[in-house]
């Protein structure tokens, strides 16, 4: 009830904010445990799972304040500086923040082993073997 102060499209059940949640308790949620877990396991797939989820967080967050922005911010107060700069804004730019920083680690942790292996064959070094 608080937090429909800043954003009200999750008390009138907006079609946008909807699927966008549906998503994320079904995909991102369970996407998001087992990465923690392949982190904690160190499997090799870990940095894979860190992409995908953290870009598919980064989409929907981009999604949702563009959605509001072509509403016209019409779903909470403008300007306030609890609702709109803290609820609406600042609660929401994290999940473009942390996704942004996290896809950022997992491309140079995915670049550096990409560059490894490439080393690891004769004569490839990035470029296609010819037969």
């Amino acid at each position: 009830k608080e937090y429909a102060k800043g954003d009200s499209r999750y008390v009138i059940a907006d079609n946008f904010t909807v699927c966008m949640e549906t998503i994320t308790a079904w995909a991102w949620g369970p996407l998001s445990v087992w990465t923690v877990l392949a982190f904690l396991q160190n499997k090799p797939y870990r940095f894979v799972l860190q992409l995908i989820v953290s870009l598919g967080q980064l989409y929907g967050d981009v999604l949702y304040f563009y959605t509001e922005y072509r509403d016209g911010f019409s779903h909470g107060w403008m300007w306030h500086p609890v609702y709109f700069w803290f609820y609406f804004v600042f609660m929401n730019a994290l999940w473009i923040i942390i996704p942004s920083a996290l896809i950022c680690d997992a491309w140079a942790n995915l670049s550096l082993v990409q560059a490894a292996a490439d080393d690891l064959i004769p004569g490839y070094q990035g470029k296609v073997k010819k037969k």
